[in-house]
């Protein structure tokens, strides 16, 4: 069978029109699982953490968690969500090996938090995300292929399983589907999601490490001819990276493309994403709630949060992400387009903790959207990943700041920095990257470049001050750049006045 010929992405939002939904999970912080006391902590020696309850050995049974369910009130309550004043958990039925009671305690027609929004910034506009659900529900334990080159089941000489993460409290964070929004369907997406992160951050309710599997997402989408009825989807299972959310979005709809204009239809599945190929490969058919036989969880009693609770919750809330942006855009006297620039880089977070770290605003800006920018774009990975902590990139703008090092100095140092030779102060002492400022080390590439340049140097005799700066260059190249240049300038001057 041939490979399938992908269009440009331009024709691809020419011709069809993208819906998109969003399907996250988040761990929940809480120090025991959801319907037992073991511990939820992150690591640790395969199933150790592990009871008769989560192991699902006959005879045990759950008891909610109530810090759970509060972190899900609260979730729902900042999402603008209703919230059920009664609702229960459900059986959901399917076989995996890494699921040890053959079903999953979660919600299904009866959640607690429903009929939500989040707005979010995309290009300048805010699109309103619509929010289905939030529910509650239990995570699954680890397959662990061994033996093959990818990790996966395929080529695998032995799969373990590990039940430590069985049991720990999840949240599923269901969007309605999203129309309308075109060619920005794949930023719309990372924008949900990073906004989504930030507010769940901000409420303390998880650590939302995509990175370690606390915030997972799986990404539904479809494609039809304007005018005609939705198509048929696809879910992108598990995408780990604000990056592989955008790149997952725009690498369906390509393939979708390619297929539908060749007049094959789309199966309704799951897909999972290559991080190397940036490209979706197939897994499994898509269920419906019909496959999964739900029915009420009859070990648990049903749910009725006191309204008088759900209140003090509610008042209780910590300013959420969009406001604070607004604040801080105020703090650091920046434009809507300077601060949507430092929105799509994903540098707000970063840049406030940099300042915080002892650095003003202009500082921490100039280095993580200049270059830790370029340096994260080029190695595909989030800003985060960059190479460098906020203390750091505080640390070479305090070097800068007191003239110790000069820009092209500290971008050498950040180089190393990134590479993990140190902080700034012990990079810069080990490579002697320091400024000189010393009058007598300067004094004599001084004299030479004003003797090997007499033409510009009468110049500068005659009065002519603009050609003093040829002189600081020739300096400044003898000296590798480690040159004060206002130094060098006040002794050319000084010599040839």
């Amino acid at each position: 069978m041939s490979a399938i010929v992908l269009p440009s992405y331009d024709d691809v939002v020419e011709r069809y029109e993208p819906v998109i939904g969003l399907e996250t999970h988040v761990e929940l912080g809480t120090n025991t699982k959801m319907f037992c006391g073991c511990p939820t902590d992150f690591g640790g020696e395969p199933n150790t953490r592990t009871c008769p309850v989560c192991l699902g050995l006959p005879g045990s049974l759950p008891v909610a968690n109530k810090a759970a369910i509060e972190a899900t009130i609260r979730i729902g309550l900042a999402l603008n969500c209703t919230i059920a004043d009664w609702c229960r958990f459900a059986r959901k039925n399917y076989f995996y090996p890494d699921m040890p009671k053959n079903f999953q305690i979660s919600q299904y027609d009866e959640p607690l938090c429903t009929d939500g929004y989040l707005d979010v910034e995309v290009q300048g506009k805010t699109v309103r995300i619509g929010i289905e659900r939030v529910h509650m529900e239990e995570d699954t334990g680890k397959s662990l292929h061994v033996g093959g080159a990818t990790g996966r089941i395929h080529g695998a000489t032995e799969s373990l399983v590990d039940y430590n993460r069985a049991g720990i409290p999840l949240v599923e964070i269901v969007t309605k589907p999203i129309p309308g929004i075109g060619a920005l369907a794949p930023e719309t997406a990372r924008a949900y999601v990073t906004e989504l992160r930030d507010v769940l951050r901000s409420l303390g309710v998880s650590d939302v490490r995509m990175e370690e599997g606390s915030l997972r997402c799986d990404v539904n989408t479809s494609l039809n001819r304007p005018g005609e009825e939705w198509g048929t989807r696809t879910e992108t299972k598990n995408v780990n990276s604000l990056r592989s959310v955008e790149r997952a979005v725009r690498s369906e709809m390509l393939r979708q493309a390619a297929l539908l204009d060749a007049g094959t239809k789309i199966i309704q599945e799951t897909r999972h994403f290559q991080e190397d190929t940036g490209d979706t490969r197939p897994g499994r058919s898509k269920e419906t709630a019909t496959d999964y036989r739900y029915f009420p969880e009859p070990d648990l009693v049903p749910i009725a949060p006191d309204p008088a609770w759900v209140a003090e919750l509610k008042a209780a809330l910590p300013e959420l992400p969009r406001i604070h942006r607004q604040r801080l855009q105020e703090q650091w006297g920046l434009s809507d387009l300077d601060m949507q620039s430092v929105l799509n880089a994903g540098a707000v977070e970063l840049i406030e903790q940099t300042v915080a770290a002892g650095t003003t605003p202009a500082g921490a800006r100039k280095w993580w959207l200049g270059e830790l920018s370029r340096r994260a774009n080029e190695s595909g990975v989030d800003l985060a990943q960059a190479g460098a902590t906020p203390a750091q990139v505080a640390e070479l703008q305090r070097l800068v700041d007191e003239g110790k090092l000069n820009d092209k100095l500290a971008r050498t140092v950040l180089e190393g920095v990134v590479a993990g030779e140190g902080d700034p102060a012990e990079i810069m002492a080990a490579r002697g990257l320091g400024v000189v400022s010393d009058t007598g080390a300067l004094t004599a590439a001084v004299d030479e470049a004003i003797a090997a340049n007499p033409d510009i140097a009468a110049k500068v005799r005659e009065g002519k001050l603009a050609a003093a700066g040829a002189l600081v260059g020739a300096v400044m190249k003898t000296t590798r750049g480690q040159a004060d240049a206002k130094t060098v300038r006040e002794l050319i001057l000084e010599r040839l006045s």
